[in-house]
């Protein structure tokens, strides 16, 4: 995309051929032009691929599917609803996630809404849009990065096996549509905003269903508790 941005050998052997696509650069020109306009772009430009550069391809056991970052000035570092440490208060779906890893695992990370920790254990925390305006929510959708995300999810899918996938919401669920569930494991959920949590997010138990299907797959559990 740009000269300072980097992304992980090992997913750049696999999505290469992306990188050489023509939405990829009909991408980078309007997020240059973007930039150039004077508007303030959000997360820096050197953690939009936090997310895979977090987790290589190898040791991608789980994937969390977000909508694009938080348009907040210092909260996202791209990781899907996970907030740079000093923020307070929480979002409020982060918050209704750590509500449901207590009632779930007994586990209380009402401290922290960092979560680069689960994603250095394999969690891969992705959202469908990389990056946003300042203040304007979903301002870069259709112009591309699904399409990238898209691949993201089709490679793993194609070249791993038995992966979690946790789809909060209708948005991810659809997004997720292509996801072999006979050979991965596939959890739905309603999404945790205030807005529909209460309508069966609440009770899913994401995080111990999680840990009991890597158990039985003979994989390392993920250690949920924040630092």
């Amino acid at each position: 995309m740009s000269e300072q941005i980097e992304l992980d050998e090992s997913w750049l052997t696999i999505l290469k051929k992306e990188f050489e696509q023509p939405y990829m650069h009909d991408l980078k020109q309007f997020l240059l032009a973007e930039k150039a306009s004077g508007k303030s772009i959000l997360p820096d430009s050197s953690v939009w691929f936090n997310a895979l550069n977090s987790t290589p391809f190898d040791d991608v056991k789980v994937v969390i599917l977000g909508q694009d970052p938080y348009p907040t000035k210092g909260h996202a570092h791209g990781l899907c609803f996970s907030v740079m440490p000093d923020v307070k208060p929480l979002p409020k779906s982060l918050v209704n996630i750590n509500k449901e890893l207590l009632a779930d695992l007994n586990i209380d990370n009402s401290h922290s809404g960092y979560l680069q920790p689960w994603a250095e254990q394999g969690v891969v925390l992705l959202n469908a849009v990389l990056s946003v305006v300042e203040g304007n929510s979903n301002s870069h959708q259709g112009r591309g990065w699904e399409r990238f995300t898209d691949a993201v999810i089709q490679a793993i899918n194609d070249h791993k096996k038995n992966v979690v996938f946790i789809l909060w919401g209708a948005y991810a669920q659809k997004k997720g549509i292509q996801i072999d569930q006979t050979k991965h494991c596939v959890l739905k959920a309603p999404h945790p905003s205030p807005l529909s949590a209460h309508r069966g997010f609440f009770g899913s138990k994401p995080f111990s269903q999680t840990n009991d299907y890597l158990a039985r797959m003979h994989k390392k559990t993920i250690n949920w508790q924040l630092p």
